[in-house]
């Protein structure tokens, strides 16, 4: 932001501040209409005036002076119809000529430039958006030209209050001025096109229905003056019945208040007592979220720590769910008390999609982040949601209602991958993730066979979990691991995902059944695998053993070791890791991340029925020949076991000569 510069010809303490860029680009968009739902402005800024109210009650409770002898907190919307405007005003905490400088000149909130570069990917964003990165206030700009802003901070004098001007187009004003009470108000001076006909936001009308919409759960009161329809009064000479009848009348204004929301925090409401539309609208509020959440669990948990849950399982995964600045948690509450948005500390890190409110009967008015981490009542909140969350994720995936089953699916669809990190994170409930892992196999594409799916369909004498990693389906269907069990009719799960090989490093067994990496040590088919098919195997690997060794000669460093492989049928060779190995997919992975990576040597195995293993058996081969042949046969089974050459053009250059010859 600039140095504040006196703004000349006008009162001497006024102050002319300039936005800080992306404020003014984000006004700048606001300004030229990208949002196709102007009346978020509504929820937005009762939104804002209840934090500052809340924000007001949490510092209260160590210094009930702020209330300042007004200890009853609203918020009070106003119509002016002859100056066009529309005033949001309410009695938190308010704000100082300082406060007002850095929240309303500046976005602090992390993320910013994510919101402005989703926002430029269309020029019709719902107006979630505008909420989710915590710039609320400035949607007042979609229906005004102007705002003006005076606040007084609670606890400082009258004369210390501020009032802040901006037409949004690049600058604002600032200066001091008298304010008896504390808080702030806001208004919105309303651009032409808003001041008549169904888009007027001077109907009364109109923004009741909008709190009713976007704000009923608000636990403060929401209030406008009250309406009574007034008799016309007929004159003194025309008394008769008629005449009175005829006198017709009209709506006014009262000086009376009257709240026109609920006024009740809805979790603590029986949930018996609340309408499915009332459970979207609440979370459509606090999520920013225009779609209907896919499911939510609404409970009073008593015991050692009571506390009200009501999550939220989003439809559809945030753009920002992988990202390092994503902002994730619960909102928590103390008796009813606000404390903070998004403690993160409330959910494990692999439910950090789930959207709700905790409020505690338990924690200390004056918990911090830092006392959050160390509390044991928080652990048992926490352990508590997740349980909740994996239990109504169980409900849907093992249901026989085919719409809970299509949730299931759609969740998965959004979210599968971020609950695979709770199989390495969340051991107490390891089992229960397990259970609601779902995959593609070798038999079936779609991504739906569940562990427990897989174990019935297996054969008999059979004692392990088959399952192998690649980077995609079409990889992991063509993998060479996979020709042994394709001939032999096996199915083998598909895992594509690339959290899964590191998943799967702490997951060993499902229900007592080993799970076994077909792609790492040796395979062991057990009682699947006959006595003639052994006996031919330890045969060719006699019979091979010259080749190997010099397979293993002419590879040097690149290879462990080189075997003759028991599990290839049409391809010519594998590369296979060691038991508790990184493949190299995970090599990749971690490399990718900027992690040092330990060195880990594969072992190439080559299948003693192709022509081209034969080829090598050939004594026409010079040494020459047979070096770059081996070199062009362990990069090719690299390729087929998604690694990467370290060199594409010598393997390029070999292949060449060789087709050459």
């Amino acid at each position: 932001m600039s140095e504040a510069t006196q703004a000349k010809g006008l009162n001497p303490e006024l102050k002319k501040h300039t936005f800080e860029a992306e404020v003014a680009q984000l006004l700048h968009l606001v300004t030229h209409s990208l949002y196709s739902n102007a009346d978020i402005f509504v929820r937005e800024l009762v939104s804002n005036a209840s934090d500052a109210c809340d924000k007001l009650r949490f510092e209260g409770t160590n210094d009930d002076s702020l209330y300042e002898s007004d200890g009853e907190l609203k918020i009070r919307i106003a119509i002016d119809e002859d100056a066009k405007t529309i005033t949001f005003t309410d009695n938190g905490i308010g704000m100082n000529e300082a406060d007002a400088i850095e929240n309303l000149g500046t976005i602090a909130k992390s993320g910013t430039k994510a919101f402005l570069d989703k926002l430029s990917e269309s020029q019709k964003q719902e107006g979630q958006l505008i909420g989710q990165f915590g710039v609320g206030f400035y949607s007042g700009f979609i229906v005004a030209d102007t705002i003006s802003v005076e606040s007084r901070k609670a606890g400082e004098p009258a004369d210390k209050g501020v009032r802040w001007v901006s037409d949004g187009t690049g600058s604002f004003t600032v200066e001091p001025i008298t304010k008896d009470a504390r808080g702030t108000a806001i208004t919105l001076h309303l651009k032409e096109e808003y001041v008549e006909g169904e888009d007027s936001y001077l109907d009364r009308a109109k923004i009741k229905r909008l709190v009713n919409k976007y704000s009923d759960h608000i636990s403060l009161p929401i209030q406008m003056r009250k309406e009574v329809w007034q008799e016309d009064v007929a004159d003194d000479e025309t008394d008769s019945a008629d005449a009175q009848a005829s006198a017709g009348g009209e709506m006014v204004l009262t000086d009376e208040w009257e709240t026109i929301n609920k006024a009740s925090a809805l979790w603590t409401r029986s949930s018996s007592e609340i309408e499915d539309e009332e459970y979207v609208d609440f979370y459509k509020n606090i999520s920013y979220d225009m779609d209907a959440p896919l499911t939510w669990t609404h409970n009073r948990v008593e015991g050692r720590v009571q506390y009200t849950q009501l999550l939220y399982i989003p439809k559809k995964a945030p753009v920002d769910l992988y990202t390092r600045e994503q902002q994730h948690g619960l909102k928590l509450y103390v008796k009813r008390v606000f404390i903070m948005d998004e403690a993160e500390q409330l959910l494990p890190m692999y439910l950090r999609f789930v959207k709700g409110v905790i409020d505690s009967a338990d924690l200390p008015l004056n918990v911090s982040r830092e006392l959050l981490q160390e509390s044991r009542d928080v652990k048992s909140i926490r352990d508590g949601n997740a349980r909740r969350i994996l239990t109504l994720l169980a409900s849907l995936a093992n249901s026989e209602d085919s719409d809970k089953q299509e949730k299931f699916a759609q969740f998965y669809a959004e979210f599968g991958d971020v609950i695979k990190e709770g199989v390495g994170e969340d051991m107490g409930n390891q089992e229960r993730i397990a259970k609601l892992l779902r995959y593609a196999t070798s038999t079936q594409d779609s991504v739906m066979t569940s562990f427990e799916d897989y174990k019935a369909r297996m054969k008999d004498g059979q004692k392990a979990i088959y399952y192998i990693t690649a980077d995609n389906l079409a990889a992991a269907k063509n993998s060479p691991q996979l020709e042994l069990f394709k001939k032999k009719g096996i199915e083998v799960i598909l895992m594509t995902s690339r959290v899964d090989e590191w998943a799967m490093n702490f997951l060993t067994s499902f229900d007592e059944t080993p799970l076994q990496n077909i792609a790492k040590g040796a395979v062991d088919l057990g009682d699947l695998q006959d006595e003639a098919e052994k006996a031919e195997a330890e045969k060719a690997e006699e019979t091979m053993k010259p080749v190997v060794d010099k397979l293993k000669a002419a590879l040097g460093e690149r290879a462990k070791d080189v075997k003759v492989s028991t599990r290839l049928v049409d391809s010519p060779a594998c590369l296979v890791v060691g038991e508790g190995e990184l493949s190299p997919q995970m090599i990749q992975m971690l490399q990718q991340m900027g992690q040092d990576v330990p060195a880990s040597k594969p072992t190439l195995e080559v299948n003693p029925d192709h022509p081209l293993i034969k080829k090598l058996e050939g004594s026409e081969q010079s040494d020459v020949d047979f070096d770059k042949l081996a070199q062009v046969i362990f990069d090719q089974a690299l390729l087929a076991d998604g690694g990467q050459l370290d060199d594409p053009a010598a393997y390029l250059k070999r292949v060449n000569e060789l087709l050459m010859r």
